[in-house]
């Protein structure tokens, strides 16, 4: 099966602090494939090079060398069209000052979807995917949600725009059990839909059984 992503030879560096053109590297990956349809669990200790590997699978930073192929084409940060097919959950969820609605919406009208029927289907299936029931948090605003809940309307956003690649990290560092679940759940559902989803997480009672595979970073490289 050809990968969604490939990547190979991967290395990023960054200035070392207070040394001139002193760098350390945070990232040395020999070999990756992300494939449609997989969880692909990453673990490691802080430091080792995972929300590092996240931006350069989302296209938000380049590498220093290396090839990063998608759907065997070259991956560019200036591609806008591949950068919309990938999607990033971080650990702490940005919501705007609106209604839950709102936020789900906002991406698929920043893409040009503005049919009424269109969105509000998608904002509907989106929230019941991550256990929210419309008719309950459709109008409720961001200070009215708890932790989980405001990660949960985070991801539903994402999970409206349909995305190739959905990428998590740490998406359930600060929320509540029931929260978790259903981000897991959500998550399960996505890959059963053809996404590949890409988790990083230090919760490994969590991932483990929610990865399809599971890998370790270490200092940058794969253990």
């Amino acid at each position: 099966m050809t990968p969604l992503f490939h990547l190979e030879n991967i290395l990023r560096t960054y200035p070392e602090p207070g040394q001139r053109d002193a760098v350390r590297t945070v990232l040395h990956l020999s070999e990756l494939d992300i494939h449609a349809g997989q969880i692909l669990g990453i673990r490691g200790h802080n430091g080792s090079g995972k929300s590092t590997l996240l931006r350069i699978i989302a296209l938000l930073e380049p590498p220093d060398a290396g090839t990063i192929l998608f759907e065997g084409q070259p991956a560019e940060v200036g591609n806008l069209n591949q950068r919309r097919q990938v999607t990033l959950l971080l650990q702490t969820p940005y919501l705007l000052s609106r209604s839950v609605a709102s936020n789900v919406a906002y991406g698929l009208r920043v893409r040009g979807i503005r049919d009424a029927f269109t969105v509000r289907k998608e904002i509907e299936s989106a929230l019941l995917a991550v256990g929210l029931d419309p008719a309950v948090f459709w109008q409720r605003r961001r200070h009215e949600l708890s932790g989980g809940e405001s990660q949960r309307v985070a991801l539903a956003a994402r999970l409206a725009l349909r995305p190739r690649v959905l990428l998590m990290d740490e998406p359930t560092a600060s929320v509540d059990q029931q929260s978790a679940e259903r981000i897991a759940v959500a998550a399960r559902h996505a890959a059963d839909e053809g996404s590949a989803v890409v988790v990083v997480s230090h919760d490994q009672e969590w991932l483990a059984p929610l990865a399809d595979r599971l890998i370790t970073l270490r200092e940058g490289k794969l253990a």
